[in-house]
């Protein structure tokens, strides 16, 4: 994490997930002043394009998605921001920890 982000460090807790049994996706969208971003909406697609699910960020910039084994994209939308796409590639008893900057 950046150095004055409020997010908490390693991103969101995990406490009762098991990992054994997970793919999780995960991350911290922070602005580009590295304050946590609320309220954003982060949206998770297949590697065919289509979109599987949302979730808007939490007030720490968290956002979550437990996922299929494999390569998904992660979008991040945000009010008066260009959309944020990042690939990953999701592993069951892997936790794929994200960082996505907004220039806002």
């Amino acid at each position: 994490m950046t150095e004055g982000c409020a997010a908490p460090p390693g991103g969101v807790p995990l406490d009762g997930v098991d990992l054994s049994t997970q793919s999780v996706i995960q991350g911290v969208v922070t602005r580009a002043d590295d304050h946590p971003l609320a309220g954003a909406y982060v949206r998770l697609h297949d590697a065919s394009g289509e979109f599987t699910a949302e979730v808007p960020t939490d007030e720490d910039g968290g956002f979550r998605f437990f996922a299929a084994p494999g390569r998904w994209t992660v979008r991040t939308l945000a009010p008066r921001a260009v959309p944020v796409d990042r690939v990953v590639v999701a592993q069951r008893g892997v936790v794929a920890e994200l960082e996505v900057t907004i220039p806002v």
